[in-house]
Order: C-alpha cells, then sequence, then structure tokens
C-alpha cells in the first residue's frame, strides 16, 4: 500500500500537526514534565491522606462562616507532613518531630526553601497559586516527596 503525499499535502498535514502542539496551554504542557521529571530518585513518595476541603460530612455549628485554612496530610512509610494552607502563608510540621530542609516546587520549575525547626515546624511565607509538591529531606535522613497539590 503506497500513500500519494504530495510536497503541498504532506506540509499541510505537518502544519496542522504543528499547530494542535501550539494550542496545549503552556501550564499544561509544564504539569505534564514535572509529573515525569525524576527528582530525588532516593526520594519516599508520602500519599495525600486527609484534604479537609473534602471532609464535607464534617459540618460544625459552632462557626458562621467556612474556615479559611486548608490542611492537608501526606504520609509515608517512615515520615509523615502536615500541611495548613491559609491566605498568606503555608505552614506544616514533620511528624516524628525534628529539624528538616523543604523544598516547594512548582510546576513552571521555581523552587522555595524552608527549614523545619527541631520540632519540626516550617513556614513558607508565599502560598503558591498554582500546582506544587514539597520535597523534604529529615534530620533522620529520610527523605519524602509529596504527590502534586493544586489548590
Amino acid at each position: 500500500m503506497t500513500d500519494d503525499w504530495t510536497g503541498d499535502s504532506l506540509l499541510a498535514a505537518l502544519d496542522e500537526a504543528l499547530s494542535a502542539a501550539r494550542s496545549v496551554p503552556p501550564d499544561f504542557v509544564a504539569t505534564g514534565k514535572a509529573c515525569f521529571a525524576w527528582h530525588g530518585v532516593d526520594a519516599e513518595l508520602a500519599q495525600l491522606t486527609r484534604d479537609s476541603a473534602l471532609d464535607s460530612g464534617l459540618v460544625t455549628t459552632a462557626r458562621a462562616e467556612p474556615a479559611v485554612i486548608r490542611a492537608l496530610t501526606f504520609v509515608s512509610t517512615r515520615l509523615t507532613i502536615e500541611l495548613e494552607i491559609g491566605e498568606d502563608a503555608l505552614r506544616g510540621q514533620l511528624v516524628p518531630h525534628q529539624a528538616g530542609e523543604l523544598e516547594l516546587q512548582l510546576v513552571n520549575g521555581e523552587k522555595l526553601g524552608a527549614r523545619a525547626d527541631e520540632l519540626g515546624y516550617f513556614v513558607f511565607a508565599r502560598v503558591p497559586t498554582t500546582s506544587f509538591r514539597l520535597y523534604c529531606r529529615a534530620e533522620n535522613d529520610v527523605t519524602v516527596t509529596t504527590t502534586w497539590i493544586t489548590l
């Protein structure tokens, strides 16, 4: 079987393929690349086990308005990362409590650093507006990365 590709039809097909590739939003491409990038080969993956935004069954009658803090819990075999995402900062704690270095990795490749104190508390003064994940190297040489988070 032979294809009847002439110079013009081949160029038209190529132009169509390239224009389709250009129509994909840049954020979508960056997210796809970030998902397949191999960051921290030695890092354990911490799975999301709790998201307060999904706790719809917990209705409280003591508050007139919904809380502005979102709580997330990520668990790996040797380390848990508790996160609170507020309007002005991202705060968290490592469990078991220990010092460590954290890196907030944004989907666009930007990275922000923070230090957890001896009780495991850490703060990022900026709340991400795009998808992100946390990479943590705890004092006891446990290295953990969270799954991607989209607010």
